[in-house]
């Protein structure tokens, strides 16, 4: 080998680990902005001057609006990150959402608030699809599931900054910071390079980034559906069961308030954990399927533990939270799943819209549970929905095609 080669090869690796190490640190601001609201609603409401039941239900609208724009943010971005590339992507979203978090601390009204968390969700949208799509690409077939694990694993730590940070600083100090995160990282992404898989297909006469042929083909239809559907435990327990932890910990009977911030950002210490778990594990088992299947067992069985053994101290209520975390764990290897079962001329898409339908689905959930607890109360409404979405996710894992290994670079015939 002469010295271009060991100089081209080289120049790869450093290439391969600004990539992973930009996607990591995009998806940790991404996390950080996705979290932040949810930490500061209460106080930042009650400065705009809302009391009483209006601070639920105004908070509702907001947390509403932003999950409308990470819907429309993820098909948006997807279609954009395969017809003009991942790294187009990367850059765009941080710096629509980095905006965005800057203007959500100076808003000064409600309904201005509404609209920069639905600019902020849109933005929120790209980051996590594109940088799993990029490191996916450029990394080789037998290794890229350590990427994906760094990327996942260190971008869920956004959750625990936005605790630390939001429960030390005025919120919109908070929202400053988040915005600042990001602008900063926008430097670091100057010196990657888009993926030769992609730079392959932009030359060749393919449809690219046709969201709607997702719909038009029944076999690709449920490859795409079963991709979604996997996700939904994990959501369902951040959604339901730690959103709702303060209330849950009442009906249990716990004395000692339970702190939603905290319940949060514990699960997120659980998820970090389990991300990483997962990533090595797929690793060692050559296997997303057996992975998967394994947290989603120990997601069922710490979601049985939090609902029926769970009447005793605050200590306690926070290590389950920790534990529901590490069984939706598989977050990392579930989006890298998405992204390796479609081709190069899709894949953007689906591991775009993927993560943000999941994220969507906590709508219908939260409202499927409020409706199921006014027959069955608190407990077994959370039990009943989450046996649903687990039975679900096992039913489509099941069929789904295993991938550690699958080469990607491909396309989609459309």
């Amino acid at each position: 080998m002469n010295s271009s080669q060991n100089a081209g090869g080289a120049h790869e690796k450093r290439n391969i680990t600004a990539i992973v190490i930009v996607a990591a640190l995009g998806y940790f601001v991404d996390i950080y902005d996705l979290i932040l609201f949810s930490i500061v609603r209460v106080p930042s409401l009650k400065s705009l001057g809302v009391s009483g039941d209006a601070i639920l239900s105004e908070g509702v609208l907001l947390l509403n609006m932003q999950m409308t724009g990470m819907l429309l943010g993820g098909i948006l971005w997807g279609i954009i990150g395969d017809k003009k590339g991942r790294i187009s992507v990367l850059f765009g979203s941080i710096i629509l959402y980095s905006i965005a978090n800057i203007a959500n601390g100076m808003v000064q009204t409600i309904p201005m608030f509404a609209a920069m968390r639905f600019i902020a969700g849109v933005g929120l949208a790209g980051e996590l699809g594109a940088g799993i799509t990029l490191v996916s690409e450029v990394m080789s077939k037998e290794s890229r599931g350590y990427g994906t694990m760094l990327v996942a694993s260190i971008g869920i730590l956004g959750a625990v900054a936005a605790a630390l940070v939001g429960d030390a600083f005025d919120w919109r100090v908070a929202f400053y910071v988040g915005g600042g995160m990001g602008l900063l990282l926008l430097i670091l992404r100057f010196g990657i390079y888009e993926s030769g898989m992609y730079n392959f297909m932009k030359n060749v006469s393919v449809k690219k980034g046709a969201f709607h042929e997702l719909f038009t083909d029944w076999k690709r239809l449920k490859k795409y559906a079963k991709c979604i559907l996997i996700g939904g435990p994990l959501w369902y327990m951040i959604g339901i069961l730690i959103t709702f932890s303060p209330e849950f910990a009442k009906n249990m009977g716990i004395a000692d308030p339970i702190n939603a911030g905290h319940s949060v950002m514990m699960c997120y210490i659980g998820l970090a954990t389990g991300d990483m778990a997962s990533g090595l594990i797929s690793q060692l088992l050559r296997s997303r399927k057996k992975t998967i299947f394994i947290f989603l067992t120990f997601s069922a069985a710490a979601i049985v533990v939090y609902l029926f053994f769970n009447h005793f101290d605050t200590f306690y209520f926070y290590t389950l939270c920790v534990l529901l975390g590490l069984g939706g764990g598989y977050w990392a290897i579930f989006v890298t799943n998405a992204s390796e079962q479609f081709g190069t001329n899709l894949r953007a898409t689906v591991t775009t819209t993927v993560p943000n339908f999941i994220r969507g689905s906590v709508v219908p959930m939260t409202l499927a549970f409020q409706f199921v607890k006014t027959y069955t109360g608190m407990i077994y409404s959370a039990l009943i929905i989450g046996a649903i979405v687990i039975i679900v996710a096992y039913y489509a894992l099941a069929r789904m095609d295993e991938t550690f290994g699958k080469d990607l670079n491909y396309m989609e015939t459309l």
